[in-house]
């Protein structure tokens, strides 16, 4: 388990390491992608599957970046995160495991779910001119 965590150390910065390795959090209105507004898909940072279309990201005033859906629903894993005395879904990129956030029913329609993001767990690709 070690090996595989220095990996990470190696290919993240600190920030991401913590977030995306050892689940912590970034503040909130402080995340680069938190007011990121471009055409393009959000991936994960650590092996870049897509996870986040910029079509269904949305304003949620919780300070992270959020979306209503994720770009695959098989892209996304959850399980219930207990931690800091309360119960929430944990989502995490099925791919590599990458801590990215949470998901809550308090989100907007169509989807009725806001999933509440880390900056430091994700990269963007933008649209391309050609599409």
């Amino acid at each position: 388990m070690s090996d595989n965590l220095d990996k990470w150390r190696q290919q993240l910065s600190e920030e991401q390491f913590q977030v995306c390795r050892m689940k912590g959090t970034e503040r909130p209105f402080t995340g680069k992608y938190y007011k990121h507004d471009a055409e393009g898909t959000y991936v994960c940072v650590c092996c870049g599957e897509p996870l986040f279309d910029s079509s269904t990201k949305y304003e949620s005033g919780s300070g992270w970046p959020s979306f209503w859906a994720a770009d695959n629903e098989n892209a996304i894993e959850e399980q219930v995160d207990s931690s800091h005395g309360m119960t929430r879904t944990e989502i995490m990129c099925r791919k590599c495991g990458s801590h990215l956030g949470h998901v809550f029913p308090d989100g907007p329609a169509p989807s009725g779910l806001r999933y509440c993001v880390n900056s430091l767990s994700l990269d963007f690709v933008p649209q391309s001119s050609e599409d």
